[in-house]
């Protein structure tokens, strides 16, 4: 991928730039836990946006996607958005940079991944960590801390892309860190490392490559009903409610607004019981954790769909340590924690049966903890 870059590079722009890259992310447990002030376990992943970029001496950006196939031209100024929606999320880096007195001048660029689009491993957060770690090297000498950086992201998916989203993708893309996942506060956005390298278990993801396209934003949706359950409750965010104080209340909200919260609720206490397992080595809390957050995504959040609930059942039938949705649902993946001598079957019987029942096979990804936004090579 790098040298497919350099070469593009070359021909489009002549010479060289820096190459950066950021990482997708997977997400252990800690699902729609982002936005609820709770907590989350996320690590970065050796699958990469990379980019190669140089300034221009020009008030304009000049940018090329490999992967699409489009070029983008536009400046800096707010009234010079472009029209594509992959060039709206490099702009509103630009953007967002500029609005917290940071310096973004015009550049050159052409990027790759190798992040699958619509797993739920965060494309979108890696393309803009690579950029804003990028322009914060090339124009403000790094003095932008990496907590901005991944705010940066998040305002970007806000104000440019129409995505209310938590912070925890572009944290994980920003700040991963090889071998370890991390634990995230996101209401304080303080966070620990938790070495993962689990001697006997291996973590691989199941693509249903199915999306089920939704009339409503399901998200955003949910993201309501949470925010009226505290509001009711008369706190910030559900990361300070129990069930008892849910079902005090229970009378008084809406059975879907109920069932949202329960959801919420139980994942956050999830979360604490991974890093003492994690921390323990036992593995098969870890697991037992993963299944039941399946359960609560499937019938009290209700994200998930026929595929998702099928790939989940073929995975506790076959001995599976955990497995459960991973990202926003409807689609996209499962993550699977599995022993290594059960891996070889699991993938040749998933992709079998999944295939025989819904007529196309899943794609599978073996994942690896890897570092975050980083510089690859300096021009």
């Amino acid at each position: 991928m790098q040298n497919k870059i350099e070469k593009i590079f070359s021909e489009r722009f002549g010479g060289e730039g820096n190459i950066y890259a950021s990482a997708g992310r997977i997400n252990l447990i800690g699902e729609h836990t982002d936005y609820n002030g709770g907590f989350v376990f996320p690590g970065a992943i050796d699958k990469v946006i990379m980019a190669e970029i140089r300034p221009n001496d020009m008030e304009k950006v000049r940018v090329f996607s490999i992967d699409i196939d489009e070029y983008a031209e536009f400046g800096l100024k707010e009234e010079d958005a472009p029209s594509q929606s992959w060039a709206r999320y490099i702009f509103g880096i630009c953007r967002e940079i500029q609005k917290r007195g940071g310096s973004v001048k015009g550049f050159d660029a052409v990027f790759a991944g190798n992040v699958p689009l619509g797993a739920g491993l965060s494309s979108s957060a890696a393309l803009e960590s690579c950029f804003a770690f990028a322009l914060n090297d090339l124009f403000n000498g790094n003095s932008i801390d990496k907590f901005e950086l991944a705010k940066i992201g998040q305002s970007t998916e806000h104000n440019y892309c129409g995505v209310n989203c938590g912070i925890m993708d572009q944290f994980a893309s920003v700040f991963g860190k090889e071998g370890h996942l991390m634990r995230l506060d996101c209401r304080s956005l303080e966070h620990e490392y938790y070495p993962f390298n689990p001697e006997g278990y291996r973590l691989v993801l199941v693509d249903s490559r199915v999306k089920h396209e939704l009339k409503d934003s399901p998200y955003n949706k949910r993201r309501e009903s949470c925010e009226r359950v505290a509001k009711r409750l008369g706190i910030e965010t559900l990361r300070d409610a129990d069930m008892d104080m849910l079902n005090a209340i229970k009378g008084d909200i809406s059975a879907e607004d109920y069932f949202r919260a329960k959801f919420v609720i139980e994942e956050k206490e999830r979360v604490l019981a991974v890093c003492d397992a994690l921390v323990a080595g036992d593995y098969e809390t870890v697991g037992k954790k993963m299944y039941e957050t399946h359960e609560g995504l499937s019938k009290d959040y209700e994200v998930s769909c026929v595929e998702l609930d099928y790939l989940n059942d073929v995975a506790k039938e076959m001995g599976v340590t955990g497995s459960r949705i991973m990202g926003g649902g409807f689609g996209g993946c499962t993550i699977n924690l599995l022993p290594n001598a059960l891996h070889d079957k699991f993938v040749a019987e998933v992709c079998s049966r999944f295939n025989e029942k819904y007529g196309h096979e899943p794609m599978i990804y073996d994942v690896v903890i890897s570092d975050g936004a980083r510089l690859v090579k300096k021009a």
